[in-house]
């Protein structure tokens, strides 16, 4: 799995942060929000895959990596 973030859509909510801690944080400066693992260990994923869902400004993007190696878009 790789995760992006786009600071441009973040509105600072911190549910990244607060639901996958090893994988996303906030700027102490503007509260918006820090990829600290763009390719989470396996033992994270599924905290960064809820993050993501919960993300209300759609700020952050997980891609799974397809049967073939091909990476996936998660939905």
């Amino acid at each position: 799995m790789k995760v992006t973030v786009d600071r441009d859509r973040c509105i600072g909510a911190g549910m990244c942060a607060l639901t996958a801690p090893e994988v996303f944080d906030q700027d102490a400066e503007d509260g918006l929000v820090l990829l600290l693992a763009a390719e989470p260990p396996s033992g994270r994923t599924a905290a960064a895959r809820l993050a993501a869902g919960l993300c209300p400004a759609g700020a952050l993007t997980l891609v799974e990596e397809g049967a073939l190696g091909s990476p996936t878009p998660e939905p």
